[in-house]
């Protein structure tokens, strides 16, 4: 994040309000005006929501105009944090997560989600966890005064990991708790909401950096998008609640019982990252943005590419709606933790 940053603003300090605020909307209107999700679900291609399609790409795009991919040409220079922030987030997280979630869903609530149930909620935790952070991270690591050029390039390696990771392990994971899923509309899903909104932030970023300069970016281009991606994650939750609302009339005990395996893996994979940091002798300016990459979650992917699977009907969605519920209240815990604990690490890195 720029030094330039404001750290985390208005809407994203009260996200989980907001999404109560649309899930309440949502269930009201697909509950009293069933003619609108009506309507929304037949505006489908290659089942995928046309309506929900766009609205995700508002969310995601800008998110990708942040990231500068120049700086991994720095990559070589301090990898430790980077082994750290790899390691944490494609070789333990996406385990770790299908762990919890199922220990939880198939043994300690059995008795009060029915397995068939409890399967959609574990897919929907699987594509949590393979979902690192992306965008918030850079509110995360700002408000931990992490390192701003070290965070850019964790997350910037992250996005390219993702490009080819998060499939095989998505599918993977999914086969392993016993839900088929079609290869095409998986590797579409990643097609629609990865490569061509991460290319085309990227080309947007060198075209705009390249015409009028990094500080007209940083400073100008740049705060034009800061709600615009909240606007269409929340325009997104309306319209997901609305198909939702039968499922969590029916079921309103399952939206806690779903964020408790998701708040565990959160505290867990922080502390992976932060002590492993720890153990490393990495300063507090790249081990704080290291275990918040980890602990947070890249949901606008997650949401998006549930609902290509599953449809937005399905409860693998709400699932997913879940980790966004709990997202910034968790998270702005961590930074407290991290910011409590400075003196455990080195003095901040050059």
């Amino acid at each position: 994040m720029s030094k330039h940053s404001p750290g985390i603003g208005f809407f994203e300090k009260y996200l989980t309000v907001w999404v109560v605020l649309c899930m309440i909307l949502g269930i009201v209107l697909g509950t009293f005006l069933p003619v609108i999700p009506e309507v929304l679900r037949n505006l489908e291609y290659a089942r995928v929501s046309l309506p929900i399609a766009v609205l995700i790409w508002l969310m995601i795009y800008p998110m990708m105009m942040k990231v500068d991919f120049t700086s991994i040409k720095n990559v070589g220079k301090n990898p430790k944090g980077l082994y750290v922030t790899w390691i944490t987030n494609w070789l333990i997280k996406p385990f770790s997560m299908y762990a919890i979630a199922w220990f939880f869903l198939f043994v300690v609530f059995q008795n009060l989600i029915p397995d068939s149930l409890a399967k959609d909620y574990l897919a929907g935790a699987i594509l949590l966890g393979a979902a690192p952070c992306t965008a918030m991270v850079f509110v995360w690591s700002y408000l931990t005064n992490g390192n701003p050029a070290y965070t850019v390039v964790q997350v910037a390696t992250n996005d390219l990991i993702i490009l080819v990771a998060f499939t095989p392990i998505v599918a993977f994971l999914l086969g392993v708790g016993g839900v088929s899923i079609p290869w095409d509309t998986l590797i579409l899903s990643v097609v629609l909401f990865v490569v061509i909104p991460l290319s085309a932030g990227v080309l947007t970023r060198i075209f705009v950096v390249r015409h009028k300069g990094e500080e007209f970016f940083q400073k100008q281009f740049l705060p034009r998008f800061n709600n615009i991606t909240i606007l269409g994650l929340l325009l997104t939750l309306v319209i997901i609640f609305s198909f939702q609302g039968r499922v969590i009339l029916e079921n309103p005990l399952h939206i806690v019982l779903i964020a408790v395996p998701l708040v565990i893996q959160t505290f867990f994979i922080f502390f992976i990252a932060y002590l492993g940091s720890r153990l490393l002798r990495l300063s507090h300016d790249v081990a704080a943005p290291a275990g918040m990459i980890g602990a947070s979650n890249f949901f606008e992917l997650s949401v998006a590419v549930a609902i290509s699977l599953f449809g937005a009907q399905s409860p693998v969605v709400l699932a997913t709606v879940v980790g966004v519920l709990v997202e910034v209240p968790v998270m702005l815990s961590l930074v407290k933790i991290a910011n409590d604990t400075r003196g455990w690490f080195p003095a901040r890195s050059a």
